[in-house]
């Protein structure tokens, strides 16, 4: 009778472990797969994994864009940071949301500074346009009975 080869990652032994503690027997060992990659001498180090798959994803611009907007004061300074934050990236377009007209101003006039930075780090063309908004307005219209328009201003005076 062959022993079976050495899990390296430990699942047949999780497995076994499981069983054990749900009181159900081992089930006959299974055939192990063999990798098409040739062996080496230890583990793939998690990094190289990871920059494999975003690399095969296409992921590779996005996350060099959220780990350097994850740098936002160093981007922008921080007294604007403290009062505005990357909301979205979507059609070369970054969305900013500013928590005040006056900061979304602020922002605007470094908006293409902004822009040439973020396209030095990521490669020109990633960016072509910083779209800075402020604070939401409060929706009035709330309910089925609203009418379209204005409404009544006349009301008040």
């Amino acid at each position: 009778m062959s022993t079976p080869e050495h899990d390296p990652q430990g699942l047949d032994v999780a497995r076994q472990v499981a069983r054990a503690a749900r009181g159900d027997a081992a089930p006959p060992p299974r055939p192990r797969k063999r990798s098409a990659k040739p062996a080496n001498d230890g583990p793939e180090p998690l990094g190289d994994l990871l920059k494999d798959v975003i690399d095969t994803q296409g992921w590779s611009t996005e996350v060099k864009l959220h780990h350097l907007l994850g740098g936002w004061t160093t981007l922008v300074g921080e007294v604007n940071a403290a009062h505005s934050v990357p909301e979205s990236f979507a059609d070369k377009v970054l969305t900013i949301r500013a928590e005040s007209t006056t900061w979304a101003t602020s922002l605007r006039e470094i908006a293409p500074q902004l822009v040439a930075r973020l396209n030095d780090q990521l490669g020109q063309g990633t960016v072509e346009r910083v779209l800075v908004v402020g604070p939401t307005a409060p929706n009035w219209k709330k309910g089925r009975r609203s009418v379209p328009g204005r409404g009544p201003r006349d009301t008040y005076g």
